[in-house]
C-alpha cells in the first residue's frame, strides 16, 4: 500500500460523500498524513483520559475504538477511554468541574457543558475549523456548543429519539400508521392496551428517554417552564393540559414505567412485552445485529414514526445531544482539539456514522448525504433529528439554569408525581414551580 502524501491526504479530507470506511494500516496511514497537516498540535509527552456514555450500539463502539486507535498511532497521544451510563455521566462531569481533577475530556449528554461553562476548554479554533469544511453546524449544535460567541464543546452528534413501534402490532389495533397528532396518538395506545400489547414510555429519571418524553409532552401543549425573558411559567393552563394529557398516555401503559432507566425499554421491546415507545435506532440496531430468530423477527416486525403534533401545532422534541467538552484542568488542552477535530474528520466520521447505523445522527449539514439515512427506510426519520430538535430551556436561553432544571428532571418529576397520584395536576405545577423559581432567581 502507498503510504499517502500529505497533498494527498488534504485533497482527501475535502471529500465527504462516499467516503469509506478506513481500516487497518490504511486508517494510521490517512491519521499520520492528517497529523502533519493539522493545525492542532498536541504537547509533547500528551496523555488523554475520556469519558463517555456506555454505547448502546456494539458496532458504533467498535468503530469508535478503531478512530482512538489510530489517532494515538499518528500522533503519539494515548487515549484511555473509559464508559458510563447515561445516568452517571453528568453527575461525573460536575464533581470533576467542581475538584478540579478527573478527565481530560467529558463526551456527556445534552447542557452538561453549561452547568460549568468556565471549566470547559475555548474550542472555538476546532467549531470554526470544522464549521467551515463541514457546510456549516445545523442550529441545534451552536445552542448546545456556545456561549455567547464562544464555543464551550463540540456537538459531536445527536443522539434521536422517536417513536419505535411494531408493525403487526399497530395494524391489529385498527391502525396503518402512528398517528402524527396527540388525539390520534392517544386513541392508538388505548387500542395497544385492549389488545395486550401496550405502549410505554419512562416517568423514572431516565436522562434521555425521560427529558425526551417529558419535554414533549410539557412544549406539544405550547407549555413551556420559563418564557423567552425566563420568567418561570410552568404553572399555566397548558401546562395542565398537558399533565391531564400524560395522565391518559399513562393508563395505557404496561406497568412500572414510573421506574424506568435509560435501558428500561429496550430490554422490554425486545422481549416483546412492548409493542410501542419512543427510543433511539438502538433496539432496531440490537435486533437486526442478533443471531437469535427471534430477535430477528422483531427487527423485521418494527418501524418509526416522528413524535405527533400537539396543540402547538407543529414537531416540539427535544433530541439528545452529545457534546464533547475539555476540561480546563487538563494538561494538555491542545491533544484534547486535535481529538476533537480529527473524530469528525469526514474520513472518521463517515464510517463511524454508518457503523451506528442510524443510532447517531450529525450536526455538520456536510453529512446529510451519508448512506445510513438511505440504505434502510427504517432509518430515515433518525436522519431530521438534529434539524427538528429544540434545546433544554426552551423558549429562555440555554444557559446554566436551563441546565440546571434539566439535570434536577424538574420536568420529568412534574409529569411522574401527577400521573403516580402522589400530586394532583395543581401540586404537581406548584412543586415545579417553586424549583424552578429557585433556579431562575
Amino acid at each position: 500500500m502507498t503510504t499517502p502524501t500529505r497533498r494527498s491526504a488534504l485533497k482527501g479530507l475535502a471529500g465527504v460523500a462516499g467516503a469509506g470506511a478506513l481500516v487497518g494500516s490504511g486508517m494510521t496511514e490517512w491519521a499520520k498524513a492528517w497529523a502533519q497537516a493539522s493545525p492542532f498540535k498536541p504537547e509533547a509527552g500528551a496523555a488523554l483520559n475520556l469519558m463517555r456514555w456506555r454505547r448502546f450500539v456494539v458496532a458504533e463502539d467498535e468503530q469508535f475504538n478503531k478512530i482512538v486507535a489510530a489517532f494515538t498511532a499518528a500522533t503519539g497521544v494515548r487515549v484511555t477511554v473509559t464508559s458510563e451510563s447515561f445516568d452517571d455521566m453528568q453527575p461525573k462531569a460536575s464533581v470533576a468541574a467542581n475538584t478540579g481533577t478527573g478527565p481530560d475530556l467529558f463526551w456527556s449528554l445534552y447542557s452538561t457543558p453549561h452547568l460549568f461553562p468556565n471549566r470547559c476548554v475555548d474550542v472555538s479554533d476546532v467549531a470554526d475549523y470544522l464549521g467551515k469544511k463541514y457546510g456549516g453546524w445545523v442550529p441545534v449544535a451552536e445552542a448546545y456548543g456556545k456561549l455567547g460567541n464562544k464555543w464551550i464543546a463540540i456537538p459531536a452528534a445527536i443522539n434521536g429519539g422517536y417513536i419505535n413501534y411494531r408493525i403487526s402490532q399497530i395494524k391489529a389495533a385498527g391502525f396503518n400508521e402512528v398517528p402524527q397528532t396527540t388525539a390520534g396518538f392517544l386513541e392508538l395506545c388505548k387500542a395497544l392496551k385492549a389488545k395486550n400489547t401496550p405502549a410505554g414510555f419512562p416517568l423514572g429519571r431516565a436522562s434521555g428517554d425521560g427529558n425526551s418524553y417529558a419535554y414533549w409532552l410539557l412544549w406539544s401543549h405550547n407549555a413551556a417552564q420559563v418564557d423567552e425573558n425566563s420568567k418561570v411559567i410552568i404553572r399555566s393552563p397548558e401546562t395542565e393540559a398537558a399533565l391531564n394529557y400524560s395522565k391518559a398516555l399513562y393508563d395505557t401503559f404496561i406497568q412500572g414505567t414510573a421506574a424506568w432507566n435509560d435501558a428500561s425499554n429496550n430490554r422490554l421491546f425486545l422481549s416483546g412485552e412492548l409493542g410501542l415507545t419512543a427510543n433511539g435506532i438502538s433496539i432496531y440496531a440490537a435486533a437486526n445485529a442478533s443471531n437469535d430468530p427471534k430477535q430477528k423477527e422483531i427487527a423485521a416486525d418494527m418501524d418509526h414514526a416522528y413524535w405527533p403534533i400537539g396543540p402547538a401545532g407543529k414537531p416540539t422534541e427535544i433530541q439528545l445531544c452529545f457534546p464533547m467538552m475539555a476540561m480546563t484542568y487538563t494538561k494538555f488542552p491542545n491533544a484534547c482539539k486535535a481529538f476533537m477535530a480529527y473524530m469528525l474528520e469526514a474520513e472518521q466520521f463517515n464510517p463511524w456514522l454508518e457503523a451506528a447505523a442510524g443510532y447517531l445522527t450529525h450536526t455538520l449539514n456536510a453529512f446529510d448525504n451519508n448512506p445510513v439515512w438511505t440504505k434502510d427506510p427504517k432509518n430515515k426519520v433518525f436522519r431530521d433529528a438534529s434539524k427538528r430538535s429544540l434545546v433544554a430551556g426552551h423558549r429562555g436561553k440555554l444557559d446554566e439554569k436551563a441546565a440546571t432544571a434539566m439535570a434536577d428532571f424538574i420536568v420529568v418529576d412534574m409529569f411522574a408525581s401527577f400521573c403516580t397520584g402522589r400530586e394532583s395536576a395543581a401540586g404537581a405545577m406548584q412543586l415545579a414551580e417553586r424549583q424552578l423559581q429557585r433556579i431562575y432567581r
